[in-house]
């Protein structure tokens, strides 16, 4: 059989087509297409009170991947397509310059502000401060005399870097950032710590931090909780200030504080008390749009709602509800408004129905959107929850990881790993004498890596990242592949020189030896990802993806190329 022939019944076979369809998947998931045009430096932080924080940069929750990033494209009208570039055109701006920065999504103008340096003196003036704000109380003390002196010119307050040429998410071990480990005070239940995970994730995104993770990483078969916090392009002491801080919770009406975090004293988050309202439901608002309404109560102390009478009996009654809506803030700053209804005007009532609704383009959409995991109930829950939770957390560890060594590390294990193929292909083909079967062996191995790479790409909901635990477990699957690839050649090898037994009954033989290690592998495998922490649990989930991979798709593909590439002439 000529070559020419052998090579069209390998494209056109089944299994290989199938390793095709996973490539161009993984091509697609991983944005390798799209990041040729792509130039600029990404925006992945907004310091608050900065001139950036002030001109309305903001960076988005949970804004993890490269593609939704915002991306600055020039700086009065220069273009910016590195960190250098950024550098070069920021430096030199005076106090008061006006500068403006055009990204992928806006333009803004920026005011450099002045960088201050506040001096106490020892001289005592008074300050009037206000004691009751229900009353407006006020009275007067005796503070030191401050002063400021102008050192120089403010940081515009971004933090940036290079953009991302793929949707990959590194890992802080190649990208560089911070990682604190957190152990609450006491023992929390699962749905307590979800709490303090999503109450975290809010209050760094507030603060104006991108690529954060906050996970659970408590160990299954101990007491031990911890929380894991990770900040990629963060300094290890601004995450450990921003973490120690307790935070704040306030509602407000027309500016007046009604209620505190350490005044809800329950928020329903059980299905007697929240969930779909039943006199509303859900209903269809359009041909497209749907709409579901829920509710959860909420018990205020007496204090808070008698503040809560006191501000809403000054307002005024519009279609149901109140005049002015209830204000809600965390760390002074506004996440949330609700309309007031109007039973509850001049009232101090201790028990408050939270009302909203979810929308969709199916019923199941708008019911996701309203009370499932990222829906608009939980969320509010999260952010009313957030005061009334008096959980401290210890900080018992701490690591930064330096941009710089993480990008040298990444380029090292390139070239280490081009060594390491280099060097298996050619004890490959000193052992088989032939090419043409060391390279297939590698190529599948090289697709393999791709397709799992794709895989990352495609499961954010998994929190992977590429870090040195995934690493470890991409080697570990690759190792396993090439054994398995091996066990199949060498049959395919003895079933051409002994002529006893068929090529499909070799084959099946190598599979059964194959699948019988899979499974054993996968046993071993999923307690670790059940009941691992932090790395662990990441080596065991890329360990278990390559080895599926590996057995589904491209070792079946591998057989049946060994195969053919092995038939007599």
């Amino acid at each position: 059989m000529s070559a020419k022939s052998k090579f069209r019944r390998i494209i056109t076979n089944p299994r290989v087509l199938i390793v095709i369809a996973a490539v161009l998947i993984a091509v697609l998931s991983t944005g390798i297409p799209f990041s040729l045009g792509r130039e600029g430096v990404a925006i992945r932080g907004v310091e608050k009170g900065s001139a950036a924080y002030d001109a309305g940069i903001k960076v988005a929750e949970s804004d993890a991947s490269s593609a939704s990033k915002e991306v600055i494209v020039s700086i009065d009208n220069k273009n910016v397509k590195t960190i250098d570039d950024y550098a070069a055109s920021v430096s030199g701006i005076e106090i008061n310059q006006s500068i403006r920065i055009e990204t992928n999504k806006a333009f803004y103008r920026l005011t450099a502000k002045p960088q201050v340096i506040i001096r106490v003196l020892p001289e005592l003036v008074e300050k009037e401060i206000v004691v009751n704000a229900t009353t407006n109380e006020t009275r007067r003390i005796l503070v030191n005399r401050t002063e400021g002196e102008i050192v120089g010119v403010e940081d515009l307050g971004l933090k940036v870097a290079n953009v991302q040429k793929t949707n990959l998410r590194l890992g802080l071990d190649l990208h560089g950032g911070a990682r604190v480990l957190l152990k609450p005070e006491k023992s929390l239940s699962k749905d307590d710590t979800a709490i303090v995970v999503a109450n975290m994730n809010k209050r760094l995104n507030l603060f104006g931090l991108s690529d954060v993770t906050v996970r659970d990483a408590s160990d299954l078969f101990s007491d031990n909780q911890f929380i894991m916090v990770e900040v990629a392009g963060a300094d290890e002491s601004d995450v450990r200030q921003l973490i120690a801080r307790q935070g704040k919770f306030e509602a407000k009406i027309a500016n007046e504080t009604v209620f505190t975090g350490n005044e809800i004293t329950d928020v329903c988050r059980s299905a007697t008390c929240s969930g779909i309202d039943p006199s509303y439901g859900c209903a269809q608002s359009s041909a497209s749009d749907w709409v579901c309404m829920f509710y959860f109560t909420i018990s205020l102390s007496q204090q808070a709602a008698a503040k809560q009478a006191a501000a809403t009996a000054k307002l005024a009654v519009i279609d149901q509800h109140l005049s002015q809506p209830l204000q809600l803030y965390l760390d002074d700053e506004l996440v949330d408004e609700l309309q007031i209804d109007k039973d509850l005007k001049g009232n101090a009532v201790t028990a408050i129905r939270i009302t909203g609704t979810g929308s969709g383009p199916s019923r199941k959409s708008a019911l996701d959107a309203a009370t499932g995991k990222k829906g608009s109930m939980r969320r509010l829950q999260t952010i009313l929850v957030t005061g009334s939770l008096p959980v401290k957390l210890e900080i018992v560890r701490t690591d930064s990881i330096s941009p710089i060594l993480g990008e040298k590390f990444l380029g090292n294990a390139i070239k280490v790993g081009l060594i390491a193929i280099l060097f298996v292909v050619g004890i490959l083909a000193f052992a088989y004498r032939k090419l043409q079967i060391a390279v297939p062996i590698m190529f599948t191995s090289l697709l393999e890596i791709f397709i799992m790479l794709g895989f990352a790409s495609l499961l954010p909901f998994l929190s992977w990242t590429i870090d040195l635990a995934a690493i470890a477990g991409i080697i570990a699957a690759v190792g396993t592949g090439v054994n398995d690839q091996i066990v199949i050649t060498d049959d395919a090898l003895r079933g051409e020189q002994r002529r006893i037994v068929s090529w499909k009954e070799k084959l099946k033989s190598a599979f059964a030896v194959i699948f019988g290690a899979y499974f054993t592998l996968l046993v071993a495998m999923l307690p670790l990802f059940a009941i691992g922490a932090g790395m662990l649990r990441g080596f065991a989930l890329t360990t278990i993806i390559g080895m599926s991979v590996g057995v589904f798709i491209t070792r079946p593909a591998y057989a049946k190329v060994i195969e053919i590439l092995m038939e007599k002439d």
